[in-house]
């Protein structure tokens, strides 16, 4: 297979060290070659709007180029190592299907702009599949808060029982911060919303590329100015989009951690269906919430990925450089991790049942010391301090009222005051 970098008169890379440079990024293309070849028919007609290619040529890539697109989409156009990225197999296949207009394509275009527009679309179409899905996810929350709003659950502070909860707070929390994340998201995708595409290398062409154009028949909200910052921004796009990825995997990760919790042993206050245990090959009795330990380690992945993103371009100077290549895979993997976890606790909010009865059972009598406190200073006028004092000493004898308890709970937030009409 060609090199588009290969010369007439230049020798062969050693094999060894094509393997090294070229690494696992032939894999990691088969992902980004729909967007290349998005990219590639836009930017072909932005060639023929300012004369270099004519319209036969035109009508001859564009074929061309829904040819390979239908392929892909059947599973008939794979990479090979031999290939070395998407960029490169593409326009050797356009050579072979269209003949010397597939030698023009690549006109006013380098691979480092080829593959920051491929990668901006690609983050551009990922994030607006991901945002309506956590919105749909927060949604299931916010209905199981409203569903159990008046359910007690034990609160914890350093893991033991601190204060009267309530099912209608607990699941109220992930809806509300899950509702942060995807605007979070909303806001990285906007920025991510500029076109790279004919920053070329990152030192512009002597072409008259009509930038704005590409940008429209792309999608984009508006050109990414700068060829310099095109190339200075990969990276720092990448590290955007895994912070929102990152925002959304520590809520989700928080709730797999409340959940292994409360369906241990120690707290039984859910059931959960067969659906989503698994078991031990040696202890018959296991019923273990894996997906949810997953998604606990999946988020050090992601955490991981975030940091290697971010760390890879520090002492860089300005423009291209081989290593940004590596940001592909932690790029793709958090993505699909994101995807995946989001998903995994969609389906595991639906086979989780609360068991009332065990969790009224589980509350322990101090849990009310604090509201003791506070009675005493409204009904006696003592300060908190004192109150603070006589609080268990008051506290014993006394029968509590679970449901008064949290109704009585009315400060802005708190159980007996959720807002969810706002």
């Amino acid at each position: 297979m060609k090199k588009l970098w290969q010369k007439k008169t230049g020798g062969k890379l050693h094999p060894a060290l094509e393997v090294y440079t070229v690494g696992d990024d032939w894999k990691l293309d088969e992902f980004l070659l729909p967007y290349d070849l998005q990219a590639s028919l836009a930017h072909a007609k932005m060639l023929h709007k300012i004369g270099i290619l004519t319209q036969q040529e035109l009508a001859d890539l564009t074929r061309g180029l829904d040819e390979l697109r239908k392929l892909h989409a059947q599973g008939k156009l794979t990479l090979t190592i031999e290939d070395e990225d998407c960029h490169t197999r593409i326009e050797n296949e356009l050579v072979a299907r269209v003949g010397d207009a597939g030698k023009k394509i690549h006109t006013g275009r380098s691979r480092n702009d080829q593959v920051l527009v491929a990668l901006r679309l690609l983050m551009k179409d990922k994030l607006g599949r991901l945002v309506p899905a956590v919105r749909v996810l927060a949604e299931q929350f916010r209905s199981l808060a409203k569903k159990y709003e008046w359910v007690p659950l034990p609160g914890y502070t350093h893991t033991q029982q601190a204060m009267l909860s309530s099912l209608g707070l607990w699941f109220g929390a992930f809806a509300e911060a899950l509702e942060d994340d995807a605007k979070l998201l909303d806001a990285i995708t906007s920025h991510l919303d500029q076109n790279p595409l004919g920053s070329a290398a990152g030192y512009g062409v002597s072409l008259p590329l009509d930038r704005e154009f590409t940008a429209r028949l792309l999608g984009f909200r508006k050109v990414q100015n700068n060829t310099i910052y095109c190339q200075n921004s990969r990276g720092k796009f990448e590290s955007l989009t895994l912070e929102g990825l990152v925002q959304i995997m520590l809520t989700l990760s928080r709730f797999a951690a409340d959940m292994l919790f409360f369906t241990s042993r120690e707290c039984d206050y859910f059931i959960a269906s067969d659906a989503i245990v698994t078991g031990s090959s040696i202890m018959p009795q296991k019923r273990n919430l894996d997906p949810l330990e997953i998604l606990r380690g999946q988020t050090t992945v992601l955490t991981a990925n975030h940091a290697l993103v971010r760390n890879l371009t520090v002492g860089l100077i300005s423009g291209y450089h081989r290593d940004l290549q590596l940001l592909k895979k932690s790029l793709l993997e958090s993505l699909l991790i994101a995807e995946k976890s989001v998903e995994v606790v969609s389906i595991v909010l639906e086979n989780i049942q609360p068991d009332i009865q065990t969790i009224e059972s589980k509350i322990q009598p101090d849990i009310f010391a604090a509201d003791v406190a506070n009675d005493l200073v409204q009904t006696k006028g003592i300060s908190f301090r004192d109150a603070y004092q006589q609080a268990l000493q008051e506290l014993k004898g006394r029968k509590i009222d679970l449901q008064k308890n949290l109704k009585s709970k009315i400060s802005p937030g708190a159980p007996g005051n959720l807002k969810f009409d706002r």
